[in-house]
């Protein structure tokens, strides 16, 4: 364990020199990415906590981390004895929000110090609403990294590379104009870009500024005639320069962004993500603003038909690996000598025979017995269980491929199933057929049917706190936006060529955790003068569930007959990518109920 009371100690002698009574501290960096590079782990640095979702909160004599239910266990974990209190954000019992805490126990003209680059327009509008209503002062420039962190790790140095028309489908330039077209139907000149995967999306570039997420650190500033990107331009190759030439791309140094912001005629207008952009950024510019979401985000949602095509091909691939996979954990689990890492290192050296992986797209989750429980476990040296010949195992992981991005799980079992394991993991696969079979009109949202994942838990009393769906990138984040299935309200409706996880789940603290998930496609199904479109969703993915822990009894005749064609499905894919042994254990593991 780091020596987390000294960071906080060194912290807090800033704050006193400068009158701060409270700093809030997201785990984000000013791009607001979902997984950042060691440059603005600070919270991490400041608390042990590692998740990546969390904020920290720091006063004299109080430091508390909010967290959301996906990681309760681990957080309790990792913050024992680094002096800083849990806090629940959701769950069956959450506590105080951020904000009731603070106006609870600050006291009157308290000040707030935050790194306005670390908070969107949006988060800082609404905290300087809050220090408003309550009497407290907010100040946007504290940059504490800066000031307190003195072995913190250089900013990322890999070159980025260009993204082939072949796999994106697209060129850059077609993007851009697209982009410009649809910034001035909203009534601006131009538009700042500030998310990662937008800008690798816009410009067909990526990189490995993070991990898991094939993106590299830049901002963009796109107008007609005058397209920019902010970029290390130690970064830029030969190849990466050429490419933007081309596509009439203006290369300017990362650091100089705000200063070219600051220099924007006044009688410019430009577009602003509130949700995405920073406060600082957003402040640099002296002219008007729309703030409006960015209109890349849904035009990245819809994949075309390249990406489409190579997305299956890419499944095809990573269920293979997935199939090898499962195949050596079966043969290898009762020896006593296999641990959870192993089976992430072992699912790698699955996913790397194919010439496309790029990596994982997130840390594989390999949850043993109790472990599984944690809704987003990553073993350690120090945690990982070893592996028995019986209990349940929940592997969710997913791979990085150029032609697409992949993200499965799948809960076995290592023998002797009991019948509790069997029941809950039916009840959860039932809710994962309901909505893979869906069929719904034209301007449903995910909200809508979410509740089709969650009916079989719901009527024996039993849920899950996570969301049941979530965007999936093509060779890009394993998690966007805009769409979701989830019970939290958004209004996006669900298009073709969008991609879904397919995700409920089941934990019991102590005892196995249970989730299956594939990714799914939104592609037409029928329609009517009458009744318009509607939609139903292709299932993308290619693994068999676990046959052992299914009871036929609780599942329907129609369940039955999905489960069987989409295991023969999976068998017809994967074939001819398999060797005798590994097909013979496939064929055993999708014969029909």
């Amino acid at each position: 364990m780091q020596d987390t009371k000294s960071h906080l100690e060194a912290l807090r002698n800033e704050m006193r020199k400068l009158k701060i009574d409270a700093t809030i501290i997201p785990g984000t960096d000013p791009h607001h990415s979902e997984y950042v590079n060691e440059h603005w782990r600070l919270r991490d640095w400041l608390t042990g906590f590692t998740g990546s979702n969390g904020t920290a909160v720091v006063t004299q004599d109080a430091a508390l981390l909010w967290t959301d239910s996906r990681y309760f266990l681990q957080a309790e974990q990792q913050l024992a004895g680094s002096g800083v209190e849990m806090m629940r954000e959701n769950g069956d019992n959450p506590d105080l929000t951020i904000e009731q805490w603070l106006a609870e126990n600050l006291g009157d003209e308290a000040l707030i110090a935050i790194d306005g680059r670390l908070f969107t327009v949006m988060e800082a509008n609404r905290l300087e609403r809050f220090c408003g209503e309550n009497g407290f002062m907010l100040a946007t420039e504290f940059y504490a990294a800066d000031r307190v962190w003195d072995d913190r790790p250089a900013m990322p140095a890999d070159p980025a590379y260009v993204h082939d028309e072949a796999y994106a489908g697209e060129s850059a330039t077609s993007k851009i104009e697209r982009t410009i077209e649809a910034v001035e139907s909203m009534g601006a000149d131009a538009m700042l870009v500030s998310a990662l995967d937008e800008i690798a999306w816009l410009f067909n570039l990526r990189g490995n500024d993070v991990e898991f997420t094939p993106v590299v650190t830049a901002y963009a500033y796109v107008a007609d005639g005058d397209c920019n990107i902010f970029i290390d331009k130690d970064k830029v190759t030969r190849e990466v320069e050429a490419h933007l030439k081309e596509c009439h791309v203006r290369v300017r140094d990362y650091d100089d962004v705000q200063h070219f912001l600051e220099r924007r005629s006044e009688h410019d207008t430009v577009l602003i993500d509130p949700n995405s952009v920073s406060d600082t950024m957003a402040n640099a510019l002296p002219c008007q603003k729309i703030y409006t979401t960015s209109p890349i985000t849904s035009m990245k949602a819809i994949k075309n038909d390249v990406q489409i095509a190579g997305i299956r091909q890419a499944m095809e691939h990573d269920g293979a690996a997935m199939v090898r996979l499962l195949k050596w954990v079966e043969e290898n689990a009762a020896r006593g000598t296999v641990t959870e890492l192993d089976v992430w290192e072992q699912g790698k050296k699955e996913r790397a025979r194919c010439e496309m992986y790029r990596g994982d797209s997130f840390a594989m989750i390999a949850g043993y017995k109790e472990h599984g429980a944690i809704v987003h476990y990553q073993a350690d040296e120090q945690s990982a269980s070893t592996l028995q010949g019986e209990g349940l195992l929940l592997i969710d992981s997913g791979g990085q491929y150029l032609n697409g991005t992949t993200d499965i799980t799948r809960t076995i079992t290592l023998g002797n199933p009991t019948a509790a394991e069997i029941h809950d993991y039916t009840l959860v696969l039932k809710g994962h057929l309901a909505l893979s079979m869906a069929q719904f009109p034209e301007g449903v949202c995910g909200v809508n049917l979410d509740v089709l994942a969650r009916m079989p838990l719901w009527q024996e009393g039993m849920t899950y706190w996570h969301g049941t769906g979530h965007g999936v990138g093509h060779f890009l984040g394993c998690h966007e936006g805009p769409h979701s299935i989830r019970t939290e309200q958004n209004a996006t409706w669900l298009r073709p060529g969008m991609v879904t996880s397919n995700e409920p789940g089941l934990y019991k603290a102590g005892e196995y955790g249970i989730r299956t998930e594939n990714l799914l496609l939104v592609v037409p199904a029928v329609e009517s003068d009458d009744f318009g479109r509607f939609y139903k969703f292709e299932t993308l993915t290619l693994c068999p569930y676990d046959v052992r822990l299914i009871d036929r009894t609780m599942l329907t005749q129609q369940e039955i007959d999905y489960l069987n064609a989409y295991h023969q499905t999976v068998y017809d894919r994967l074939e001819a990518l398999l060797d005798d042994d590994e097909k013979q254990w496939l064929r055993a593991r999708t014969q029909p109920l």
